[in-house]
């Protein structure tokens, strides 16, 4: 497996697939399956029993998991996809997270 280099809270765009042009945020990641949650994207309608959080059962809407190849990180700066590169910061002399269009550092 490649390296993860988006994190939990990180603001996506879907590249491809039948969500392909939404924009949400990173909710979860599944490290092992190489894949995350993104709020808002790729919707499916789950068949649930009544239990005690929901009484009655029913159908409940929830996300699905998406590859992390279909998604591309959004710029800090113009809002646009971009690709994420490693720099180390002079301040702090720690790597950060660098967006490739821009150059700024993605918090």
């Amino acid at each position: 497996m490649t390296k993860i280099k988006l994190k939990k809270g990180d603001l996506v765009k879907v590249i491809a697939g039948n969500s392909r042009g939404r924009e949400g945020k990173i909710l979860d990641i599944d490290t092992d399956k190489y894949r995350a949650f993104v709020e808002g994207v790729n919707i499916v309608h789950k068949h649930t029993k009544p239990n005690q959080k929901t009484p009655k059962g029913g159908i409940v809407k929830k996300e699905a998991s998406v590859h992390l190849s279909n998604l591309m990180i959004l710029d800090p700066n113009g809002g646009a996809p971009t690709r994420i590169g490693r720099s180390v910061d002079e301040k702090s002399g720690r790597l950060v997270r660098i967006s490739k269009k821009s150059g700024e550092a993605i918090k």
